[in-house]
């Protein structure tokens, strides 16, 4: 009887801290600080339970941070240069019309310095070609980036590296634009108000009309994008280990309004289906790592049968990869640039036989079916890459007291 008397004892005694301290927890809200959580809950406060009371007092601690990150010193005097790198990208992927990228391992660079008047150098690709006023696509960027943070753009020296084939299809434009919008934003010293590779996003996207070289580009990987209405979203899909790309490029310049202006206004229903299924198929292979799957995958109706009227050696060149052993092959964006996949990056390639270098094989297949054509053109031989635009280096470096930037976005 003794024992159990203590024992109900105990248990009135922890009841009672218990009330105790959810009175006291309740009675911490009843004049909590103002705000539009704090009115909804003052009037009900003696009715909250425990879990409410904790998920009240969390989201007041979120709101103080945001209001000190506010408060930050700012940055927007500090920044005198800044270096970011933009890989290169293959858009469309066969079916995924202005939808699906893939980030490829080629880099341009841009360095954007303070200075006491305008000037901009271009190097590399395409150097004679691009404008060195203030149309470049990379001046372009950065101002959109200015007006963004609200501030009017200071003199600034512009150092364009070019590695990026010029208008082949491989996102040279989009590469300048957002290499303009990180170092704008960064020059600015804009805080984004989401996170900054989304919000990067959004404003590169907004720029082009479609998200598939952009998407790529800032996130690295395959990317497949959308608009839902209020802004761009992307995803990433499986990349699937040891692919390498083989690529096909002509000497000819290639517009993407040019390439557009051969479509179509509007598409029957049998080649919406067509390319539904194509799509669903191509996503399909990567997600299963189902390399077999991709000659099916990257069929199209949409763009490629009618740029081909554009681009005579696109129909050989991707029978003639194909036949070579490349997983798929397709056009590259709005071309004139032919992509193949291939299976030539698996294992030690140190220690594979020549005839063992798929990916080599396929290149001398699509420069053989170049020199029937009489197409000039060269073949480059990279990979895709995970990691998307990213700032190399800032002085001073990129950083607040809260956050420190490690390099990406």
């Amino acid at each position: 009887a003794t024992a159990a008397a203590i024992l109900s004892l105990g248990f009135a005694l922890s009841r009672q801290r218990k009330n105790m301290e959810a009175a006291s927890s309740a009675q911490r809200i009843i004049t909590p600080p103002p705000g539009r959580i704090s009115r909804q809950l003052s009037k009900e406060s003696h009715q909250l339970s425990d879990a409410e009371i904790r998920a009240y007092n969390h989201e007041l601690k979120m709101q103080e941070r945001l209001r000190q990150a506010d408060y930050l010193p700012p940055t927007r005097s500090q920044t005198r240069s800044v270096t970011v790198r933009v890989p290169a990208t293959t858009a469309n992927m066969g079916p995924g019309f202005d939808t699906i990228g893939m980030a490829l391992d080629m880099w341009s660079e841009v360095t954007v310095s303070l200075s006491d008047k305008f000037e901009l150098t271009n190097e590399g690709e395409g150097a004679s070609e691009i404008p060195t006023d203030e149309t470049n696509l990379v001046v372009v960027g950065l101002k959109q980036a200015f007006e963004y943070a609200g501030l009017k753009v200071p003199p600034l020296k512009y150092r364009c590296v070019n590695r990026i084939p010029y208008a082949r299809g491989l996102g040279s434009s989009s590469a300048a634009i957002i290499g303009g919008i990180l170092a704008g934003l960064v020059m600015s010293g804009h805080k984004l108000q989401m996170w900054g590779a989304e919000e990067l996003f959004n404003i590169a996207s907004q720029i082009e009309g479609h998200p598939d070289n952009a998407a790529a580009a800032i996130y690295g990987g395959i990317q497949v994008g959308i608009h839902t209405g209020d802004r761009w979203r992307s995803e990433r899909v499986n990349l699937p280990t040891g692919l390498q790309t083989v690529v096909f490029i002509p000497k000819g310049v290639g517009k993407t309004s040019d390439a557009r202006d051969v479509l179509p206004k509007k598409y029957d229903r049998e080649t919406c289906v067509f390319n539904i299924g194509r799509v669903a198929w191509l996503l399909n292979a990567f997600a299963t790592n189902n390399l077999d799957n991709l000659k099916y995958g990257v069929e199209d109706m949409m763009h490629q049968k009618q740029r081909g009227k554009v681009y005579k050696h696109l129909g050989p060149m991707i029978k003639a990869a194909q036949d070579a052993g490349a997983c798929c092959c397709y056009l590259s964006g709005a071309g004139p640039s032919i992509l193949a996949l291939t299976t030539g990056a698996s294992g030690d390639i140190f220690a594979q036989q020549e005839s063992e270098r798929v990916d080599r094989v396929v290149a001398a297949a699509m420069l053989e079916c170049a020199a029937s054509l009489g197409v000039a053109g060269e073949v480059l031989i990279t990979e895709p890459v995970l990691r998307g635009a990213h700032v190399v280096s800032a002085s001073p470096s990129f950083s607040t007291p809260l956050v420190r930037y490690a390099g990406d976005v």
